[in-house]
């Protein structure tokens, strides 16, 4: 099989026949082999029956429907790991990614070998304040703190080869970042075409403000994760080893001091060295035990499902 469309939705009703039959007719005029896969995250509209009777009508529309809302990424992860093409493309379900722009990502992936190519809407029709401007900043702190040059992050638009989506784990609010995991696995061959950005035809965004919170928020875990994900004692172990050098320094002095600069001085408990001493050893061997503990954690962990399917479709 050649393209695996990768569909996560949220309430998408009014959107999803529409968007079949534009895919289909993608497809079928370029004879690709394909599948699509339409991940239902917890709609509590009509998208799961209307996915129902999309896959009767068309064998190569495949479902799968989580028994709540568990995000984007879970939705993702549970799509990828069904996915069975050499390409996979994934793409939003409110008709505001162009399907027609399958096949150049299909051939840049296939053709040019790249492992990941990301779309960069680069004419946007969304709110300036609301989503332009944040998106902006936002993407701009990704590429700085990343490493990662790419001017939109966060478009849903984006061709892999089948590699990369075995090989990456996209959990928590983490599709965001879908190329620096990718990146951080050893797929570095990361492209960037401009796609077309087209209106939200039905319905309202699912996406508010705080999603740019969140997703500075993951951005500093997922630096973290890939700097020290692995060996968090080499981050809390050298802090804390600086900390416990300074308040051993601050000790050292006081005590050579008393004893033998300034014996008839004050107390050292009157002096406000001692409790800089004090306090950074003590912050020192936290930073310590912090590390000794996520050495442990990392060790011990088993995986855990973080979805739970409710049914499936072909």
């Amino acid at each position: 099989m050649q393209i695996s469309v990768v569909i996560p939705l949220l309430n998408e009703e009014e959107s999803l026949k529409e968007l079949h039959d534009w895919i289909a007719k993608v497809m079928q005029s370029n004879h690709f082999s394909y599948e699509i896969i339409f991940i239902d995250d917890g709609s509590i509209d009509d998208s799961w029956n209307t996915i129902s009777k999309l896959s009767n009508e068309n064998s190569n529309v495949k479902g799968i429907q989580f028994l709540k809302n568990f995000g984007k990424s879970q939705a993702l992860h549970a799509g990828f790991a069904k996915a069975q093409g050499d390409v996979i493309i994934t793409m939003d379900a409110d008709l505001q990614d162009n399907p027609d722009e399958i096949p150049e990502l299909y051939n840049m992936i296939a053709k040019e070998g790249y492992d990941l190519i990301s779309g960069w809407k680069k004419k946007r029709y969304d709110s300036i304040i609301a989503k332009n401007l944040p998106s902006k900043l936002f993407n701009w702190a990704a590429r700085r703190t990343s490493g990662v040059k790419l001017h939109d992050f966060n478009c849903g638009l984006k061709a892999y080869k089948k590699v990369v989506v075995k090989n990456i784990d996209v959990n928590g609010e983490m599709h965001r970042y879908i190329p620096l995991l990718s990146k951080n696995a050893g797929f570095d061959n990361i492209g960037e075409k401009v796609v077309q950005h087209q209106a939200r035809k039905y319905g309202q965004t699912k996406f508010g403000m705080n999603r740019f919170i969140h997703g500075f928020l993951d951005l500093i875990t997922i630096w973290f994760l890939s700097h020290f994900g692995k060996r968090p004692m080499h981050l809390f172990g050298a802090l804390g080893f600086i900390m416990f050098a300074i308040g051993f320094a601050f000790a050292a002095y006081l005590g050579i001091d008393k004893l033998f600069l300034n014996p008839t001085g004050r107390l050292i408990t009157q002096r406000p060295q001692f409790y800089i001493a004090l306090v950074t050893m003590i912050i020192g061997t936290q930073f310590f035990v912090a590390g000794f503990l996520g050495e442990l954690i990392l060790r011990n962990r088993t995986d855990k499902k973080r979805y739970l399917i409710k049914d499936e479709l072909n």
